[in-house]
């Protein structure tokens, strides 16, 4: 019984001796333990080291940069020869820029780059003007019509350009516009002329030579027989012209024919009477150029008496 008690208190006294372990932890400092950061202490540390990669980076591309400023700009810069070839300033010395703001501006591109001067681009060539094609001609025009003779005519009012009258003086006489253009022409014809009084119709004009102006005569002159006549010409100036040609016949056919110098158809008109007279205003109008002509004949192609059957005029006016 003893010896139990010994026993159990031996036992009890070993297990009082046994030493204490303490929990392992985290450790933050050399030898005594420190407590946890915190929340914010954490949050606080991961925006330090945010800051630090975006001061490295931002560096980074700083050093980039310089770095490509420097080598655009040297790959962009003449050598010294090139500019003194193409009229350039020395180096070191500015170009003056036509408008502010505009230096180191490429004018292709309307882009501006750091420390770059304008280049220079060869000036467009002017496109060569197209040669004017020459005007084409204008076509020959040449019409004939016949109309009565007014009672009276006017000369001066009918003839604006020019205006002839014969017979007045004589056969061979003729009174024409002082300050006409000149551009009626007589030709002569075949046969002797003669003037002839017992006309229709009364011919007045003013600003005549020789004779300055008429009150109305009935006078003209004509050629008697077959093929006997008269030939007329009036200058072309390549305007639209209108002639009127105061003719008749007396027991005669009489034919007209118009054509012009240029060449073309001949336009023909006939008129006939075989017992008395007749007059008619032929009125011919044509555009030729300058330096061709239009022809008149008026010939009797036939005639009814022996007693001269003739063909006549009186005047020619151009207006």
């Amino acid at each position: 019984m003893a010896e139990d008690d010994v026993t159990r208190a031996a036992a009890g006294g070993a297990h009082r001796q046994r030493p204490v372990v303490a929990p392992a932890g985290p450790r933050y400092g050399a030898d005594a333990a420190q407590p946890p950061p915190s929340r914010s202490d954490l949050r606080r540390s991961a925006r330090a080291r945010q800051r630090r990669r975006w001061a490295v980076e931002g560096l980074i591309v700083l050093v980039c940069a310089a770095a490509l400023v420097a080598y655009v700009t040297a790959e962009s810069e003449p050598a010294p020869d090139d500019e003194a070839a193409r009229g350039g300033v020395p180096a070191g010395v500015a170009r003056p820029s036509g408008l502010p703001g505009v230096d180191g501006r490429d004018p292709g591109t309307a882009q501006v780059s750091p420390g770059l001067r304008p280049r220079e681009r060869p000036p467009s060539p002017t496109p060569a003007s197209p040669s004017p094609s020459p005007s084409p001609a204008a076509p020959p025009v040449l019409s004939v019509a016949r109309t009565d003779v007014p009672d009276e005519v006017d000369l001066s009012a009918v003839g604006s350009r020019d205006w002839v009258h014969w017979g007045l003086r004589g056969g061979d006489s003729s009174v024409r516009k002082r300050d006409g253009s000149g551009e009626i022409r007589d030709e002569g014809g075949a046969g002797d002329r003669d003037d002839w009084d017992v006309n229709q119709e009364m011919f007045r004009w003013r600003g005549g030579t020789p004779v300055e102006s008429s009150d109305g005569t009935p006078v003209g002159v004509h050629t008697c027989g077959a093929g006997s006549g008269f030939a007329l010409a009036v200058a072309g100036d390549g305007e639209l012209r209108t002639v009127h040609l105061y003719a008749g016949i007396w027991m005669a056919k009489g034919r007209l024919d118009a054509r012009l110098s240029t060449g073309g158809p001949t336009r023909s008109l006939w008129m006939e009477d075989p017992h008395t007279s007749q007059s008619a205003d032929f009125t011919i109008r044509f555009q030729a150029p300058p330096g061709a002509r239009l022809i008149l004949r008026w010939t009797a192609e036939e005639v009814f008496t022996d007693d001269c059957g003739s063909v006549g005029i009186q005047a020619l006016a151009l207006g």
